[in-house]
């Protein structure tokens, strides 16, 4: 997509302070300031594994002939990044107008004692403490009305990077308020987050750019064709097929057997494990049974209306992440939904390969920009 049809952005559902030290590296930038290594809240093997980083390498060989305006970039869409985030808003103002650094602590003090544990910040509030959005909506606020003279510096795109982090902090703020009150707030939270930081990035990268999302089918699917739409949740499929039409492709992934890293709780520790078989009333288990162990099925095309037609069948579907429990496999990761509304393509695995965790070493010779060097 990058090499054939001028896709220039990667948008992926991680952490954008730590996605930036990829695309540091990606496109042969210095990196930025930061605050700790990359990836290392869980869970840390999503994006910190080797085939992530055979990635980064590829898309390094890619754009190192390239313009720098030309160069495919990798961000992240995430909103889990309260203190990274906190600490590169200060850091950019501390390069270009320092005289407004003191301001932004101000603002920030209130969820600075919360860096470390923004759900503490969260249950906090439940309880009657005090909130902190309007701190949080200020800062971002004198950046956006102070861009024409914070834009005179040398830099733009640092001005848009802290801009994004501060976008960051409001939302994770109202993100960690939400998570006690309700699944369903939550996630719309996060997800129209994302999907605002998708927006952003289209706008910035200017009227061609082309962005490819990476993210579990949970977000990435329509949720209103699923069970979570059905129960009040959107996500950035969704969002994107309301703002863009035809022009968004939704592209699922499936897979029968084979293993997956996970953990089996949250916080837990990554295990390799061995991946069931579908059940025989899911989607997975139709494609199975095609006998064809990789797959891509398009069904926008007019001639593919009979497919389109089958898969409108509502059956279960399977949404393996970071946590996966095959004990409790039909509660904890099946849910109904209509695959062809649902997704516009589906790329078939019969059997899937876990990923590989790296380490925190930098290989030996590799620069000081690689993405998850210490």
């Amino acid at each position: 997509m990058i090499e054939r049809h001028g896709f220039s952005i990667i948008a992926v559902e991680a952490d954008w302070p730590d996605a930036a030290r990829i695309d540091d590296y990606v496109r042969h930038q210095a990196p930025r300031p930061r605050l700790g290594d990359p990836f290392v809240r869980f869970p840390t093997w999503m994006w910190r594994n080797a085939e992530v980083l055979a990635f980064a390498d590829w898309l390094r060989d890619h754009n190192a002939s390239l313009p720098e305006g030309e160069r495919a970039s990798f961000h992240g869409l995430d909103v889990y990044s309260l203190g990274e985030s906190i600490h590169a808003v200060i850091a950019y103002l501390q390069a270009v107008a320092p005289e407004r650094v003191a301001a932004a602590r101000a603002r920030y003090a209130c969820l600075t004692p919360w860096q470390e544990d923004p759900a503490g910040y969260g249950r906090a509030v439940l309880h009657g403490g005090d909130a902190c959005e309007d701190g949080a909506v200020a800062q971002l606020r004198e950046l956006l009305d102070r861009r024409v003279a914070l834009l005179q510096a040398p830099d733009g795109e640092a001005w848009f990077d802290a801009v994004q982090n501060a976008r960051i902090v409001r939302a994770a703020e109202r993100y960690y308020r939400a998570m006690y009150r309700g699944a369903a707030e939550s996630w719309n939270l996060r997800d129209r987050h994302m999907f605002g930081t998708l927006q952003a990035l289209l706008a910035h990268r200017g009227d061609n750019a082309k962005a490819v999302v990476w993210a579990h089918n949970s977000h990435v699917g329509n949720a209103a064709a699923t069970a979570m739409g059905w129960g009040g949740e959107f996500n950035i499929g969704e969002l994107c097929r309301m703002a863009h039409g035809d022009e968004a492709m939704l592209i699922g992934f499936g897979t029968d057997t084979g293993t997956v890293a996970a953990a089996s709780d949250w916080g837990g520790a990554m295990e390799i494990k061995m991946v069931r078989p579908a059940r025989r009333d899911s989607y997975e288990h139709a494609f199975r049974q095609t006998g064809l162990s990789r797959t891509l099925t398009d069904w926008r095309s007019s001639d593919r209306k009979h497919l389109a037609a089958l898969l409108r069948e509502p059956l279960l579907e399977r949404a393996i992440g970071v946590i996966y429990r095959p004990e409790t496999e039909l509660t904890s990761h099946y849910f109904r939904a209509v695959l062809a509304e649902q997704f516009d393509a589906w790329v078939w695995f019969e059997q899937t390969t876990a990923v590989t965790p790296l380490g925190p070493e930098r290989p030996a010779g590799a620069p000081e920009t690689y993405p998850f060097g210490l």
